[in-house]
């Protein structure tokens, strides 16, 4: 349906699935295992945090436009830690409202009218509408099941003179692929050859599983000084309403993305940055009992989903399983889980939103499993009940 007022680049976008879907969990008390949020609280310490920043009344009004030092700090702090990465706090860190934001002030500051961006498909929603919005045109290079792997000769033969930046997802969303060490290689080498900009989206940076790194792009030769490094703090910790994320990158490029991003949101969470810098210096226990707890809630959800005779994807990170349903005489991703929520009770996301190539995704749907031990087992049990 197209909207004769809408400006052409967003005809199409429409309400998101995520929109749809929790909708329909809501008016149908479904088991949301659509929408990627956990459904308990994240650290106490830093729940508290929040509070104390709250009542101290210090945190209340407008933070500085690039975030609180103490946070940019703690992101710099963390960039070092875990990668041997060194950022300035003062010039090469920005707070923004979530990764989101942060993604689409870095395309609408880099991507001039007609630039091509090349994105790993299916993408993320929200790179559609960011890439539609700054007026670049969107490239895809389809990671196929069933490994869903990077297809290196596809990606080199899809950069052109007009490719302004690649769009960079690891771990990713929907599929749960992490890009190993050859893969991301060979991405820094062809940026580095054919002069390219990369923007990565590391939001499941510590959401790997069976002892794989998170390498992030811009350890790599050549793309310290071409990379925007994006993360935040929504899946790390469990706080994905606080909507706190950052950029790190060059004075010149972070400057490039606060000139934008300053127009969007301008600032957000006050009292949430405190919080958060706090939890970025938690011990390395933290984060290991994260990656163990999420990584059995993986093998919980996927072994389930099996059980019922669908064919599970085990993904290396993220807290999505990709599964196919035509083993359970389904075809199409979308029908599929737009019955689910009368008949069984559950809700799902169809892959084939996430596609340029809906073909390619028709047959697939994604589960989140950031969900309690107890309540993955109950979807599960009325999904062996509802598709009896």
């Amino acid at each position: 349906m197209t909207h004769p007022r809408m400006a052409a680049r967003l005809q199409g976008l429409g309400t998101t699935i995520f929109a749809e879907m929790s909708a329909l969990a809501l008016r149908t008390s479904s088991i949301n295992l659509g929408q990627g949020f956990p459904d308990t609280d994240g650290p106490a310490p830093m729940l508290e945090a929040a509070v104390d920043a709250i009542r101290s009344g210090e945190h209340n009004q407008y933070p500085p436009g690039i975030g609180i030092a103490p946070l940019r700090h703690a992101v710099s702090e963390h960039q070092r830690r875990f990668y041997g990465l060194d950022f300035d706090p003062d010039t090469e860190v920005l707070v923004t409202a979530g990764a989101t934001e942060a993604i689409a002030a870095a395309l609408l500051a880099l991507v001039e009218p007609g630039d091509e961006v090349i994105a790993l498909e299916p993408y993320y929603d929200s790179y559609v509408a960011c890439i539609a919005m700054a007026g670049g045109v969107r490239v895809p290079i389809t990671l196929q099941a069933p490994d869903f792997r990077l297809d290196l000769d596809a990606l080199r033969a899809a950069v052109t003179p007009r490719t302004k930046l690649l769009l960079i997802n690891t771990p990713h969303n929907p599929t749960g692929t992490v890009l190993t060490p050859e893969e991301l290689r060979a991405i820094a080498e062809l940026a580095c050859e054919r002069d390219l900009l990369v923007v990565t989206d590391e939001v499941y940076e510590h959401l790997i599983y069976d002892d794989a790194p998170h390498i992030p792009l811009a350890t790599f030769p050549g793309m310290r000084e071409r990379t925007v490094t994006i993360s935040g703090a929504g899946k790390t910790f469990a706080v994905t309403g606080w909507k706190i994320g950052w950029v790190c990158s060059t004075p010149e490029l972070v400057t490039a993305v606060r000139t934008a991003k300053q127009f969007l949101t301008y600032v957000s969470g006050g009292p949430f940055q405190p919080a958060v810098a706090q939890a970025l210096r938690f011990e390395d226990t933290y984060y290991d009992e994260l990656r163990t707890s999420m990584q059995r809630k993986r093998d919980l959800l996927s072994s389930g989903l099996a059980s019922l005779g669908l064919k599970v994807f085990v993904p290396g990170g993220t807290y999505f399983v990709t599964t196919d349903v035509r083993p359970l005489g389904y075809d199409d991703g979308v029908e599929f889980c737009r019955m689910l929520p009368e008949r069984c009770g559950v809700v799902a996301i169809p892959h084939e939103v996430f596609y340029d190539d809906k073909a390619a995704g028709r047959p697939l749907v994604r589960w989140a499993f950031c969900k309690r031990d107890d309540v993955l087992t109950a979807a599960v049990d009325r999904l062996r009940n509802g598709l009896k």
